[in-house]
């Protein structure tokens, strides 16, 4: 995996078990304040000075108009043109806030890093019982809608020869501390007597496994032409994260 530039920011056992130990409830996702979106301060032009309401307008339309333009033809296809068209605004001022599509693609990625690395601060302990299995089906369900909603931009970043190797590393990056966080999660409950059925030998590597499916469902959930039951997928899931770290 090649060194990733960070991107500028601105602004359960069963029943008879459960006497074994005393299991550590599963965690709930941190309460937060109304969030501010990184991509509000535009693209690299917008950074170098302090927007207004106006400017800020501007830049929520006009990326708006370029995740559109993105999903209807794709990063290399999508042209500032269509972009400004879309936006009811002119060329120059698409320049005052952004230096080219490429750029107002990161913008629109910074919203996804930061939305993904709030689901790997949010994994939960995967207690074996119960209330493990809720949580983690709770968190499945968290990472599915987030997916859907920056959907065009992870499908974008999943193809490397189009955003570029500094960019595809950011969220590969991002892919694994999921995983970390995934791989201690489901494991954070570990100390029970051998034969509990709690799989850590390859907890890293299983981590990653169910991390990758779980991208691919939603990568075809999001899709216009595939239709997949989302609650009934998020639900196999579950079952097949939670069955691949206990028996």
């Amino acid at each position: 995996m090649s060194a990733a530039r960070r991107n500028a920011d601105s602004t359960t056992a069963p029943a008879g078990r459960a006497a074994d130990r005393t299991q550590a409830p599963p965690r709930r996702p941190a309460e937060r304040g109304p969030q501010i979106r990184p991509s509000i301060d535009g693209g690299v032009p917008a950074l170098q000075r302090e927007l207004g309401a106006h400017g800020r307008e501007t830049v929520r339309r006009l990326l708006e108009a370029g995740l559109a333009e993105f999903d209807e033809a794709g990063l290399q296809a999508a042209r500032v043109e269509d972009i400004v068209r879309r936006a009811n605004t002119s060329h120059g001022t698409f320049y005052l806030y952004f230096a080219n599509k490429d750029d107002l693609f990161r913008t629109l990625l910074r919203d996804a890093l930061v939305d993904m690395s709030n689901i790997a601060d949010d994994f939960p302990v995967v207690t074996s019982n119960e209330a493990g299995r809720t949580a983690l089906r709770r968190w499945v369900h968290s990472f599915a809608d987030t997916y859907a909603a920056h959907a065009t931009v992870i499908r974008i970043l999943s193809q490397a020869d189009v955003v570029g190797e500094n960019v595809f590393g950011d969220g590969l990056l991002l892919l694994f501390r999921v995983a970390e966080a995934m791989t201690q999660g489901m494991t954070a409950a570990d100390g029970s007597p051998a034969g509990d059925g709690l799989h850590t030998e390859h907890a890293e590597l299983t981590a990653v496994a169910c991390l990758m499916m779980l991208e691919r469902v939603n990568y075809l959930m999001s899709a216009a032409e595939v239709h997949l039951p989302r609650e009934e997928m998020i639900d196999r899931i579950t079952a097949i994260i939670y069955a691949a770290f206990r028996s």
